[in-house]
């Protein structure tokens, strides 16, 4: 099975040890034909299960070309502020594009899931969605405090991510995509 080159088409990304996609026109592609573009189903599920309301402030870490971002504001509407973060300015500008293209309030910038650059106590809710995997585990306990650190008393965290297949065919299959290294780590065992 093929591999799709990581290559950054950019030289102005942030230094990371996770893993930093940089090629936004794929990824567009691909999450289209998995129904996860703005306000498709899989983005609809995220924000419901995220609960996000009417006036919430939500960050997207992690966020990519921007689809679950926005329609996470959609949720949140004109008196809600919704962020989204990537580390790949590829992705970023492509998440601002669209933004640009639906009139959004959404801000998008490139930033670090492990060096958030938000005051603490700044969000109502905080979600992710499949970028967990792509962090080894040291980065992902750092993130998760970072996460704590700007979401407000009472706020909620969703992280939609994907498990390691215990099917062998399946897990090697997933493994030669994305790279085995990646699913190592229960998160469960991580957040404290």
């Amino acid at each position: 099975m093929h591999r799709i080159r990581n290559e950054p088409r950019t030289k102005d990304g942030l230094q990371t040890a996770g893993i930093t996609l940089h090629w936004a026109g794929q990824y567009d592609f691909f999450t289209a034909l998995m129904g996860m573009g703005v306000n498709r189903p899989n983005s609809r599920m995220v924000v419901e299960l995220a609960q996000i309301q009417p006036g919430d402030a939500v960050l997207d870490v992690g966020c990519g070309t921007g689809n679950l971002t926005l329609t996470a504001q959609t949720a949140a509407g004109p008196g809600g502020r919704v962020h989204g973060i990537d580390a790949s300015p590829e992705m970023i500008e492509t998440a601002k594009k669209k933004a640009a293209r639906l009139n959004s309030l959404v801000v998008f910038n490139v930033g670090l899931i492990e060096q958030l650059a938000f005051p603490d106590e700044t969000f109502d809710k905080v979600i992710s969605r499949l970028v967990i995997h792509h962090l080894p585990d040291d980065l992902k306990v750092k993130a998760f405090d970072e996460i704590r650190r700007v979401l407000k008393p009472g706020g909620r965290i969703l992280i939609a991510d994907f498990i390691q297949p215990r099917n062998h065919v399946l897990n090697h299959i997933t493994g030669a995509m994305v790279g085995s290294h990646m699913m190592q780590t229960d998160t469960w065992k991580l957040a404290p």
